[in-house]
């Protein structure tokens, strides 16, 4: 495994639509071994291959509930909505309020090619859909209704903690 460096927003991939993964061998094992170790060294949550160069329909995940990979994933059904902070590796120090689906189940292949589908709710919900938007070119701060100063977040943090809350 190796770490790949994360483009940021300024780069031009980033706003380009992915191909579809058609071969699955050890190139794109590599590659998932290579983008989740890269997410756990940034403290990611997620990360989609455009992030790190790479402009194919695949995304790994990880939200304290084990590690996913999703090769060319789709959402073919979503439910209700939530809005919360997110942030972005390719875009350090902004924050910004989305709105998503609270629940969403989506269809994928895993990394031998499998078919796979799963149901996700709540933050996993909005992880992947995150990831999903960079492969369609998209960031989060284009559909961001309010973004936020760090400095808000971190007295939001603090406030919690006082409280006993976690964020």
């Amino acid at each position: 495994m190796a770490l790949r460096t994360i483009v940021f927003k300024t780069d031009d991939i980033l706003r380009k639509k992915c191909k579809n993964v058609e071969i699955f061998d050890e190139k794109l094992g590599i590659l998932l071994d290579d983008m989740a170790e890269t997410m756990y060294k940034a403290n990611g949550v997620g990360l989609a291959a455009p992030q790190v160069g790479i402009l194919r329909r695949a995304v790994v995940v990880d939200v304290g509930e084990g590690l996913l990979e999703l090769i060319n994933p789709e959402i073919i059904k979503a439910k209700g909505s939530q809005r919360d902070v997110e942030g972005c590796l390719s875009c350090p120090n902004e924050w910004g309020y989305v709105v998503r689906p609270m629940e969403i189940v989506v269809k994928a292949q895993d990394r031998n090619g499998k078919n796979i589908q799963l149901k996700l709710k709540e933050f996993f919900a909005r992880a992947v859909c995150h990831e999903l938007d960079h492969l369609e070119g998209r960031l989060f701060i284009d559909i961001a209704d309010e973004m936020v100063d760090p400095s808000e977040l971190e007295e939001e943090n603090n406030d919690n903690k006082k409280k006993g809350r976690k964020k």
